[in-house]
């Protein structure tokens, strides 16, 4: 029941996140009503229930009838989900269940901002940083999680520096320093090699499916294509929390 509880409060405050999303950098602010994108309508309080709305709705504004994007009720439900597993991995501590619960929002955010824009903002990730520091502080593994920081973010550093930014950005690296601080020692490395394997995997499926053409309407990705790393991080990051594995056999 009160894991039922933390999947609708991660559905309510996955849809805030989409306002965050949308909004974050352009100059609007987060108060105020929701409305389409493409025609403006304001949207009423009928329209703005987590998922159920998108599937009543058809996935179309009432208004003007264009399409809404998928991305509303997948971070919507995403949230959902990760507010649902973290409550059982975290149970009613009353210090770490809020910390990851914020962590949770923030790596929502930060994973389709940088799919969406190929960036990390500082606040986000500066933000991510210091709920690592208040794990470490708490936790009381000071030393396993500045090892953990610092292993987790230097072979990035490397890469960024030697590349001079051109294969991954540095919000990439404070990314990782987050993860590491929060996982601490070996595992905040794991992540990291986990989020390399699966971003190997998926940038050569995207690019033998390119060379099929069966994906027309979108874009073919090639060597050269820039796909943004820090969904992988993050991914590699949920997986090690989750499960504690350790590919590193430490």
């Amino acid at each position: 029941m009160f894991a039922l509880t933390f999947f609708l409060l991660g559905l309510i405050i996955g849809s805030f996140l989409n306002v965050v999303i949308y909004r974050y950098n352009t100059g609007r602010t987060l108060s105020g009503r929701s409305g389409c994108l493409s025609c403006g309508k304001k949207l009423h309080w009928y329209e703005l229930f987590p998922v159920l709305s998108f599937v009543i709705q058809g996935g179309r504004c009432r208004g003007c009838r264009s399409r809404v994007s998928w991305q509303y009720p997948l971070v919507e439900l995403i949230t959902g989900l990760l507010f649902f597993v973290v409550f059982l991995r975290v149970g009613f501590s009353p210090i770490l269940l809020p910390l990851y619960l914020t962590m949770s929002c923030l790596l929502v955010v930060i994973t389709v901002y940088d799919l969406r824009h190929k960036i990390i903002p500082d606040g986000f990730v500066f933000t991510f940083i210091f709920l690592g520091l208040i794990k470490v502080l708490v936790s009381g593994d000071i030393l396993l999680g500045i090892i953990g920081g610092v292993s987790t973010s230097l072979p990035l550093f490397f890469l960024w520096a030697i590349s001079r930014g051109k294969w991954l950005g540095f919000g990439d690296v404070k990314l990782a320093l987050g993860v590491g601080l929060i996982l601490g020692w070996p595992l905040g490395l794991s992540a990291l090699i986990l989020s390399f394997w699966i971003g190997a995997v998926v940038g050569l499926f995207l690019i033998a499916w390119g060379k099929t053409q069966l994906w027309r309407k979108g874009k073919s990705y090639t060597m050269r294509s820039e796909i943004p790393f820090a969904p992988f991080i993050i991914l590699g990051f949920w997986l090690v929390f989750l499960s504690s594995i350790n590919v590193l056999f430490f």
